[in-house]
């Protein structure tokens, strides 16, 4: 079986996928964008090796930060794995924030262009950009890399001009959702903002600090403290810009998984994330038999 631990950031996904994943036997394949990138720790809450529980997980410091890595790549990756997984009859844990990388996983979501860069070559620079910026307005791509360029452009159309299918390809799969009160949610984002800098956060934004590359430039919390050493935003202002970023982030996520799947949804409980487990592995008990 398949169980895919959904919601927003700073919800408890990470500590119900160990669990979950040592009651079923499991291993647990990542969904989250930036935690595909190595060095990208604290920025990402990346699980730590002794979070792991000597758990396997798949998708995790697979690529450098220079290294192009799309939503079409997740899905060729993450369907490799889910099938060895499968077929070894091995119960998979997902989890995760990136909900575009769990669709285009597990549903027949398919990309009309193909990663072919050639038909691109014959424009100029100006041209490939021009594209860049009809798709994207904010994009940061280096405007004289062309080879950049056009891994951008292949990027965003694969991003944007696909078919969002609804059928799954898989049987047995379970969609477990954390939520709780906006207030409980945005505190809990903020206290993690504050323990992100208290763990050394500048100082990996700080090794990231003059790379441009959209591995760098996308997470939370680089970005902002790059302000702060560009002098144009104090540190305080940098914080709680990175608070406010968080949360307006949260809010997308909680709606783009309530929207595109069929989720069953648990409050947690923080003062007793055991009783949340216990809910959570009741639910699926009904389902199966272990």
């Amino acid at each position: 079986m398949i169980i895919c631990i959904c919601g927003p950031t700073a919800v408890g996904k990470t500590k119900l996928s160990i669990e979950l994943a040592k009651k079923y036997n499991a291993e647990i394949i990542n969904f989250d964008s930036v935690q595909i990138y190595k060095k990208m720790d604290i920025v990402s809450a990346k699980v730590t090796e002794s979070e792991k529980e000597n758990i396997t997980h798949h998708l995790i410091d697979i690529k450098n930060y220079d290294e192009e890595y799309s939503v079409y790549d997740y899905q060729i990756d993450s369907r490799k794995i889910i099938d060895k997984l499968l077929k070894e009859s091995k119960n998979i844990i997902m989890v995760g924030g990136t909900g575009l990388y769990l669709k285009a996983s597990l549903y027949d979501y398919r990309f009309n262009k193909e990663e072919k860069d050639n038909k691109y070559e014959d424009l100029s620079i100006d041209e490939l950009y021009s594209k860049i910026i009809k798709l994207n307005k904010d994009s940061k791509v280096d405007k004289n890399n062309k080879r950049r360029l056009i891994r951008e452009l292949i990027n965003l159309e694969n991003n944007t001009e696909n078919k969002l299918g609804d059928n799954l390809l898989y049987q047995d799969v379970y969609f477990i959702g954390l939520e709780t009160d906006r207030k409980t949610l945005y505190n809990r984002i903020n206290d993690r903002v504050d323990e992100m800098i208290e763990k050394g956060l500048l100082k990996e934004a700080k090794y990231f600090y003059g790379k441009d590359y959209k591995s760098v430039l996308t997470p939370i919390g680089y970005k902002e403290l790059f302000k702060y050493f560009d002098n144009e935003m104090s540190l305080e202002e940098s914080i709680d810009l990175i608070k406010k970023n968080s949360r307006h982030y949260a809010k997308r996520q909680f709606t783009f998984f309530k929207n595109k799947f069929n989720i069953k949804w648990f409050n947690t409980n923080y003062e007793d994330f055991n009783k949340t487990i216990k809910e959570v592995i009741d639910y699926i008990g009904e389902w199966i038999i272990c």
